[in-house]
């Protein structure tokens, strides 16, 4: 009864991380709408996300800063064109920014 019972909150405990586990970088961009605007490898209506990431290697903040552009919009980094906010939580726009600046 009592392994049944440690098996039985074991089993609900992993379901209950196995959205956070599985929600990487590249699942949540291409389940939000940065992918009407940005593709990895090359320009569209936004910069090339790998561009993003080599202007940013090696910049203090830069996953900090470029979560603050994801949820909240930015202008004037990359042209004229501004990026809207975007509905994300803090904790997605980290997620994001942090998979974008690793990308190369």
């Amino acid at each position: 009864m009592k392994n049944t019972l440690l098996a039985l909150l074991a089993c609900t405990a992993a379901i209950g991380l196995q959205p956070a586990l599985a929600q990487d970088g590249h699942d949540l961009f291409n389940s939000k709408p940065c992918v009407g605007c940005h593709t990895i490898d090359s320009k569209l209506v936004g910069p090339a996300l790998k561009d993003v990431a080599a202007k940013n290697a090696g910049v203090k903040d830069a996953a900090a800063t470029l979560a603050s552009h994801i949820k909240n919009g930015t202008q004037g980094n990359w042209g004229p064109i501004p990026m809207p906010p975007n509905q994300v939580t803090d904790d997605e726009a980290k997620v994001l920014a942090d998979w974008v600046l690793t990308l190369k």
